[in-house]
């Protein structure tokens, strides 16, 4: 079997088009139950709206947590978010798989845990595998993805996404379940 994998000179939101061309491309071709995009303010969760349409399959997107900027905060518009849950869109806010209570014990104590030590390891591949599959933890926590079916997960380095694989999710308690099948696409210089 052949697959094509797409590689852009260097991570960051100028290729989110393009990842989204891609994705909507591996869709057509069958047997992905869900896509999984990030998305703090939006603005990448309305363009994958735009490029994938609602579904089938599924959208769901992923916000940072609340407080991830700052104390009481949430990213994400609530006009925004009900734009999209409107359009049958799943919309996730909760704590980072891979920077919870970790990253508080890290910030207060300066010693790193687990789960940011694997954060650290999977950005040996770009920001974007690491943010993919983290969210795919997250959103499969959450009973928005089955663990039981193939979905393409998006990721990005700081804004828009860069990234795109398509992977079997797990819940976070048996991460080492997670499969990734493929890398649609991702940075070739990070």
């Amino acid at each position: 079997m052949e697959r094509s994998c797409r590689y852009f000179e260097k991570p960051g939101p100028e290729n989110t088009r393009a990842v989204l061309q891609r994705v909507s491309e591996r869709v057509r071709e069958g047997h992905i139950a869900a896509v999984v995009v990030p998305s703090c303010g939006g603005g990448t969760a309305l363009e994958a709206l735009d490029v994938l349409g609602p579904g089938p399959p599924r959208l769901v997107v992923v916000t940072h947590m609340a407080g991830f900027s700052k104390p009481n905060v949430q990213e994400m518009p609530e006009e925004t978010r009900k734009v999209l849950e409107e359009k049958g869109v799943s919309v996730f806010t909760g704590q980072h798989a891979f920077g919870g209570v970790g990253r508080g014990i890290r910030n207060k104590l300066a010693t790193y845990q687990v789960d940011e030590i694997m954060a650290c390891t999977l950005r040996t591949f770009g920001q974007g595998t690491k943010v993919a599959i983290e969210i795919a933890l997250m959103a499969a926590d959450a009973g928005l993805l089955r663990t039981d079916e193939d979905c393409v997960s998006m990721g990005g380095t700081e804004e828009g996404v860069d990234t795109a694989l398509v992977l079997r999710p797990a819940n976070s308690c048996r991460f080492f379940d997670l499969r990734v099948r493929e890398v649609l696409c991702k940075p070739l210089r990070f």
